[in-house]
């Protein structure tokens, strides 16, 4: 199950997509009035320096099969050393990239309505208007994306909740990005988005893959999509580097956003592709039952938006697909690079 979905997909439900009480609303049942947790005081989060982190070539048991089909077969694969971001990509990095080159993201231009798989006329009028992707959660328990998600004109990485909402704010992970947005960025940084299993070699930081729900990570505490109660210490998107580190000393690399990577996306590991410096299928073999017709990317960890009744997303492991073509409020990314030159360089 998903907590994003891509342009296609979310014109398509707001043409005819009616809410539906489903699993959320059950699970909520399943709390009685007077158990239900109260609101966690937020989180005091120090200030991060940006920097990287060298990660060693080596080997590990990728993939897994006891939560969601599409991240197996588990097999083990080796990567080469590379260079790595401690955080999330934030919205003052991205502003210094865009003060430097005046660059203009895909949320921001005109819309192209070739992009829909509908006729020009079927198309919701918001959704030819510059935006992107905005969650907000309904006042009663649904299992139906439309009930949360919201294509807001005017939504972008400048204003993430939309003309009307406040301004980004420079420590959080900047979103709202298209994959051409991330890959601008990357080249002007010097870096590049990292493979699937570069991500996922990392966020294990050496360490076996897990499934229960982790205390040191921003994802939802309560009944998604109605109720947060953010125990965690942090409702929303956190500023980067307020959860504890991996073994690495890698940052966020579950919960807080999802994270973009640069490896097509289709459903499940296919055993015969090679074990060494994996990359995922071909463009014309990618395929994301999401957006049919559309090549998604692979994008890992998960985000705030995950919760035990819906998206068990918060683990090395996961996986699943990225429209991209579009962003939304709950998907980054962060850089890696090919030498510690290049890594010092862009920091």
């Amino acid at each position: 199950m998903r907590n994003h979905v891509g342009r296609r997909g979310l014109a398509a439900m707001l043409l005819g997509a009616a809410g539906l009480a489903g699993a959320a609303a059950a699970a909520w049942a399943l709390l009685p009035t007077g158990e239900r947790p109260g609101e966690a005081e937020p989180r005091i989060c120090a200030a991060r320096a940006p920097g990287y982190v060298h990660i060693t070539a080596g080997s590990f048991m990728m993939g897994q099969e006891d939560v969601y089909a599409g991240e197996g077969p588990v097999r083990r694969v080796a990567v080469e050393g590379f260079w790595i971001d401690r955080t999330e990509v934030t919205n003052a990095d991205y502003a210094r990239f865009v003060a430097a080159t005046h660059y203009v993201t895909v949320a921001e231009r005109p819309v192209d309505p070739g992009q829909f798989a509908l006729p020009v006329d079927a198309i919701p009028s918001d959704m030819l208007k510059p935006g992107s992707a905005v969650f907000t959660a309904p006042d009663r328990p649904s299992n139906n994306y439309a009930d949360w998600w919201e294509y807001r004109p005017g939504a972008n990485w400048r204003k993430p909740l939309g003309p009307q909402g406040s301004d980004s704010r420079p420590d959080r992970p900047v979103v709202h990005l298209a994959y051409a947005d991330m890959e601008a960025y990357a080249r002007w940084r010097g870096g590049r988005l990292p493979s699937e299993a570069e991500w996922e070699y990392a966020a294990r930081a050496g360490g076996a893959n897990y499934t229960a729900q982790p205390s040191e990570a921003n994802s939802w505490q309560g009944v998604f999509p109605v109720k947060d109660f953010a125990t965690d210490g942090f409702g929303g998107i956190a500023p980067v580097g307020c959860y504890a580190p991996n073994d690495w000393g890698l940052y966020d690399m579950i919960g807080n956003v999802w994270e973009v990577t640069s490896d097509f996306y289709a459903p499940g590991h296919d055993p015969d592709r090679p074990t060494r410096n994996p990359r995922g299928p071909a463009e014309s073999d990618a395929f994301d039952p999401a957006n049919p017709g559309l090549p998604s990317r692979v994008m890992k960890g998960g985000s705030y938006l995950c919760a035990p009744n819906y998206c068990q997303r918060y683990r090395p492991a996961a996986r699943t697909g990225r429209d991209a073509g579009m962003g939304a409020s709950n998907v980054g990314f962060r850089l890696v690079y090919d030498s510690e030159k290049a890594a010092s360089h862009a920091n």
